[in-house]
């Protein structure tokens, strides 16, 4: 039976500001990439996400971004390798103290906006975050856009990987995702979200803007948590894949299955 992970980005609240609704997006997926406070969220909602998280069953990841709370992490920012590496041990390890607190432990990592779609494409940044991770707990999985430097980096670095692809997201030729200054960046209507997740599931491909079959890997799939309606494209996303009798579990009861047979070597993804 095929299986597969499905996440979403929540805990982006901040101080007075609200952004979703992250109750009714946890009903129905199995990891949570809950905001560390740089470009969204703060210790209040950090506790809170992760108490909704824990009552579901869902698993915690941390969602570390720049530090751009105004332009909410979407904003390109040009960082030296150190002060990437510190920022994500920063933003992980806070992540990592509030599971503690709450009696659970952080199971993977995911970066988000501007630093996740450069560092799929920079391998100096990616390799960056990538032994942040390690540094801080080896044993954390790591989501990466499927097929890009992310992915390739982790793995260089002895983390276990889930390549991840998206609900709600166009994709370009080369499988990166299509930047949300372009107008058909979101995928906005439910039926065309559910034809996308189950033909990358089905059949490892997605269509991108320009009629191209790029291959992908879904190891996880994302729905994003602030998009309007998101409970919504979640429940119809998650009744059509139980339909096709896909399994839907935590990417952190198949870390085994993911785990590369020689993560210390370069070169590893297939």
């Amino acid at each position: 039976m095929a299986s597969i992970d499905f996440n979403s980005d929540v805990g982006e609240n901040f101080g007075v500001y609200r952004l979703g609704d992250d109750a009714a997006v946890l009903d129905h997926v199995t990891s949570a990439n809950v905001a560390c406070g740089m470009h969204a969220g703060d210790p209040q909602t950090i506790a809170a996400t992760i108490g909704l998280a824990i009552a579901r069953g869902v698993s915690i990841g941390a969602h570390p971004g720049f530090a751009d709370l105004q332009g909410f992490g979407r904003r390109p920012m040009q960082l030296g390798p150190d002060e990437l590496n510190h920022l994500m041990v920063y933003q992980i390890g806070a992540l990592q103290a509030f599971c503690k607190a709450a009696g659970t432990r952080l199971a993977h990592v995911k970066t988000h906006g501007a630093l996740y779609n450069m560092a799929a494409r920079d391998p100096v940044m990616a390799r960056a975050i990538a032994d942040a991770v390690f540094a801080v707990d080896p044993q954390l999985v790591f989501y990466g856009l499927a097929g890009s430097e992310l992915v390739r980096s982790a793995r260089e670095a002895g983390l276990v990987v889930a390549e991840e692809v998206f609900a709600d997201r166009s994709y370009q030729d080369d499988g990166t995702l299509t930047p949300r200054s372009h107008p058909r960046a979101m995928i906005t209507d439910i039926e065309q979200s559910v034809a996308q997740v189950l033909r990358m599931v089905r059949s490892g491909v997605v269509r991108s803007t320009n009629g191209v079959d790029v291959h992908v890997q879904p190891d996880t799939l994302c729905i994003h948590g602030d998009q309007p309606g998101a409970a919504n494209f979640a429940r119809a996303i998650r009744q059509a894949l139980e339909a096709e009798g896909v399994s839907i579990r935590p990417v952190s009861q198949r870390s085994i299955a993911l785990r590369p047979i020689s993560p210390l070597t370069p070169g590893a993804h297939a």
